[in-house]
């Protein structure tokens, strides 16, 4: 047997075991119930799949072909009297308070029968993720309450992420590449808050949304230093929309431009700027990076959900196909071959599945979901009414305080392995997710010949819609740096991220 001080001497070496245990880890470390808010958010997702959902999926596909410009504002009116838009938003801010993992186990639910419409209530999370992840509290807590009294007056509050400009993509999420892109969106500082001007692009639910969580940067020429985030509401002076997208797949959910000249955004919404988080330990530069992580930490491992939900989506066609297909007088589902493909595809499906549960877990230890997943809040959360929270924790988040105390919690309390393994995880779930989510539609249609590929068959959409998710949130290319970077790199001596990318060959 190995001595106490072996063991320790042998896992200093890579691979850290903590990046490579984060579920065992959590069975110990995360409070009880998870697996009970699994089969809630799973039974959730099969009854609005079943109510809403079913029989709408290849009609406002065809609508969308035929009226790109047309916004699923039903669908969206209909998820919003679900209460979806707050059901994974805690307690104290105004929201059902579910735990943010169980929502990748929904999101697998409704976009195994239409990734489209599983998107428009997805991406609203990472709109959610982002105000999160400024750790501002009194603006945390404001719009967060909208998004509630929304759902309460029948009127949907949605809330994107703008990111993404013209001359620099989702790759540009890696601040080792924020300065080789062409970022245009510029934050002017001026008494009283910022100047906004520039554009975005690409903006998932864009048209739908009222909160616009907008990262632009206060000196374009040196965008990782200067980054600020701020919330823009739909209505406010100088911000209009632009064109939607055409697109091939995910039709219903809108890829909006949104413009900005001269939008006067007041102080008290602006999430994060360089003058807010100069005082942390890290510098500028690489809290701006380790903001960047808490959020895509997260949502990637929700892209992943989603590549699971094509994944399956296309499973459950090809055996539908099979049992109803006869071939050389048998049943196709009783031919060797095809059911060693449905078996592959059996296997791409839980895969894809354990990555996004894997990464969940790495985020509910040391990512975004920390402070929500720890023992005595995560408890306390649950067993206390919603009224009582709001008229403590959330009056006290209205503190400037609050904000200052939590900022020191979560960005000087994290340590680097912590933001390696969290944003490691997230861009691997991402990576296997959606390569399997696109390898299933692919066998899909393999087995189903040209069936899957008539308009009436739901094969072909689900490779349209699924190829989307190897774009966005980071170009799966950039994902697979980033797992290396984050989960490989430390065994390699002289290694420097990033070093031979060439952004505008990625945005092309």
């Amino acid at each position: 047997m190995l001595s106490p001080d072996e063991i320790r001497s042998f896992l200093d070496q890579p691979p850290c075991p903590e990046d490579v245990l984060c579920s065992l880890d959590a069975g110990a470390k995360l409070p009880p119930g998870f697996a009970r808010h699994a089969r809630e958010a799973m039974a959730l997702g099969r009854k609005f799949v079943t109510e809403v959902v079913r029989g709408k999926t290849l009609s406002l596909d065809r609508l969308m072909h035929q009226e790109p410009d047309h916004l699923a504002w039903e669908f969206v009116e209909e998820a919003n009297r679900w209460g979806l838009y707050s059901q994974w938003i805690p307690k104290f801010m105004g929201g059902g308070g579910a735990p943010f993992p169980s929502l990748c186990h929904f999101l697998e639910e409704v976009g195994a029968e239409c990734l489209s419409m599983a998107n428009l209530l997805g991406v609203h999370y990472l709109g959610v993720a982002t105000l999160c992840g400024t750790w501002n509290l009194p603006l945390i807590s404001r719009i967060t309450s909208e998004v509630w009294e929304g759902q309460k007056s029948g009127r949907p509050c949605l809330i994107s992420l703008a990111l993404t400009e013209p001359g620099a993509g989702t790759d540009v999420e890696e601040i080792e590449l924020l300065d080789k892109g062409e970022v245009c969106t510029r934050a002017k500082r001026v008494k009283g808050g910022y100047v906004l001007d520039g554009s975005k692009v690409f903006i998932s639910n864009g048209h739908l949304s009222t909160w616009h969580m907008v990262v632009a940067y206060e000196d374009p020429s040196r965008p990782s230093e200067t980054m600020v985030v701020l919330a823009v509401k739909t209505g406010m002076p100088g911000f209009s929309f632009g064109r939607v997208e055409r697109k091939m797949g995910q039709k219903a959910c809108p890829a909006s431009q949104l413009m900005f000249d001269g939008c006067f955004v007041p102080d008290e919404l602006v999430g994060m700027a360089p003058h807010q988080i100069s005082g942390l330990k890290r510098s500028v530069r690489k809290t701006n990076m380790q903001f960047i992580d808490y959020v895509f930490g997260a949502s990637r491992a929700g892209v992943c959900a989603f590549g699971a939900a094509a994944a399956r989506g296309a499973l459950e066609e090809a055996l539908q196909f099979a049992a109803n297909t006869e071939v050389d007088g048998q049943l196709l589902v009783n031919h060797e071959w095809a059911q060693c493909l449905l078996a592959e595809m059996v296997k791409n499906v839980n895969l894809a599945r354990l990555a996004y549960m894997e990464a969940n877990y790495a985020c509910g230890m040391y990512g975004i979901y920390k402070p929500l997943q720890a023992k005595p809040l995560s408890l306390i959360s649950e067993y206390t009414p919603r009224k009582v929270l709001t008229n403590t924790v959330g009056a006290a988040m209205g503190m400037d305080a609050a904000t200052r105390i939590f900022r020191r919690l979560m960005f000087d309390g994290q340590t680097d392995r912590e933001i390696k393994r969290t944003s490691g995880w997230g861009s691997l779930a991402k990576v296997v997710g959606t390569d399997l989510g696109v390898k299933n539609a692919h066998l899909a249609l393999e087995l189903m010949g040209m069936a899957g590929l008539r308009g009436d068959s739901r094969a072909q959409k689900h490779l349209r819609d699924a190829k989307l998710l190897q774009i966005y949130e980071g170009s799966n290319q950039l994902n697979r740096l980033n797992v290396f970077n984050c989960l490989a790199a430390d065994a390699c001596k002289g290694h420097e991220p990033f070093s031979d990318v060439d952004v505008r060959a990625n945005n092309a």
